[in-house]
Order: structure tokens, then sequence, then C-alpha cells
């Protein structure tokens, strides 16, 4: 069975403090946008819609002309991707999430030209299809390589970035040097070794766990 909006992503919560390092074990390290979720489905045929969803469901496709032009160029059929949108403000040389709202509130007829002067990017933390086949299943080990191989055999760039991880533990304050960065609000943690829990058209909250104040947690971590 193919996933097909409405999906409603599993999400992450935040906490106050993050478990002792023996806690941790066999998790990964990524950072956390303050962008819009989205989830991108590309289309099982040619001439089929590309469909952009928001965490609640609603298709906004429309607003997003430049992300729905570079998917049918640049991505495989029957995929589905996870990630965060958001917008780079050349001005400030920073991420801009007015400019953002202002491209989610475009009405289709002018979507486009606003969309060239403030184009749109998509930070791709996950893959939940590929050529068709559901990777529900698949442990984000697993996942986070069908992404990497995706990003490599299709050469991705521009607007496609795929999200920084790390597994290793010394390597986190790299990432949480980050979080100085406008546009970037803390480090999520996942483990590595869960599957995703997916509600069709209903709220929920999947497996997510909450781990700090800027540090969210996706899955179990006490293992």
């Amino acid at each position: 069975m193919t996933l097909r909006p409405p999906v409603e992503p599993m999400l992450a919560q935040a906490a106050e403090a993050i478990p002792p390092s023996g806690l941790l074990r066999d998790v990964a390290y990524e950072q956390k946008f303050d962008g819009h979720r989205g989830l991108l489905f590309t289309p099982p045929a040619p001439g089929e819609p590309v469909l952009l969803q928001t965490r609640r469901g609603s298709l906004i496709q429309d607003r997003f002309p430049d992300l729905v032009a570079a998917a049918i160029e640049q991505l495989p059929h029957d995929l589905v991707l996870d990630g965060e949108l958001l917008v780079w403000d050349p001005t400030g040389s920073q991420l801009s999430f007015e400019a953002l709202q202002r491209l989610a509130a475009a009405r289709a007829r002018g979507a486009p030209a606003l969309a060239a002067r403030t184009p749109a990017y998509f930070i791709v933390f996950d893959i939940l299809q590929a050529d068709g086949i559901e990777l529900l299943n698949l442990p984000y080990r697993g996942r986070r390589r069908e992404l990497e191989v995706l990003f490599a055999a299709r050469g991705l760039s521009a607007p496609w970035t795929l999200c920084p991880m790390t597994t290793d533990l010394a390597a986190r304050e790299w990432l949480e040097s980050w979080t100085d960065v406008s546009g970037v609000e803390g480090i999520l943690i996942r483990c590595c070794r869960l599957a995703i829990e997916l509600m069709r058209g209903e709220p929920g909250q999947g497996a997510a766990r909450a781990v700090s104040f800027r540090y969210w947690g996706l899955g179990s971590l006490a293992l």
C-alpha cells in the first residue's frame, strides 16, 4: 500500500533535561530547524501532480511552485520525503520565518512571483516511501541510508538539502554550535533502531518523546 495524503507525521516534543549519556544508546543527532513541517509526495506516474502536505494535512503545493518544478525535474516517482520548509533571506544572510509565512499564505496567482524573490528550500530528514514501497517499518538507520543514496545517486542540490546528522556523541558539540544560527532551534535525537508510527488522517504524537528545551526526542531513548 502506498502513502498518499493526508498523513500525520510522527512528532517530537521538548523536555527540560537531556538523559545521561549512559541511557543514550544507538541514537542519532540532527539539527532541528524552525520552519514549516512538510511531506512531499511525487506522483506514481508522469503527468500526475506533485503534492506538498502540511503537518495538519493541508495541501499547499500551489504556494511553492519552485519546489514542485524542482521535484518534477530532479526526484524519482512514487517518493515521499519528510522535511522542513525554509526560506533563506540573502539580504540578511539568515533564515527568514517571516518570508516563509508569506509564501505559505500566498494565493496561487501571486505565488510564482513571490517564490522567485524568496525561493524555498526543503531540508530532508526522513524518507517514508521509495519506488512506491513504504519504508515505515524500516529502522531510522536504514531510512537514513536510503536518503543518502538518493542524494548521491541523483546529485541533489538546492532546493533540496540533506539534514546534517551524526551518531558521534563527541560531534554533538558541532551541531550545538548551530543552535546560535537564526532559524536553527535545537537538536533532535532519534533512536536508530525505531521504525515510524504514522497516523493517517488523525492527529497523533506517534512515539515522540521529549528530551530538553533545546534537545528534541523522536522515539524512545532510554533503551
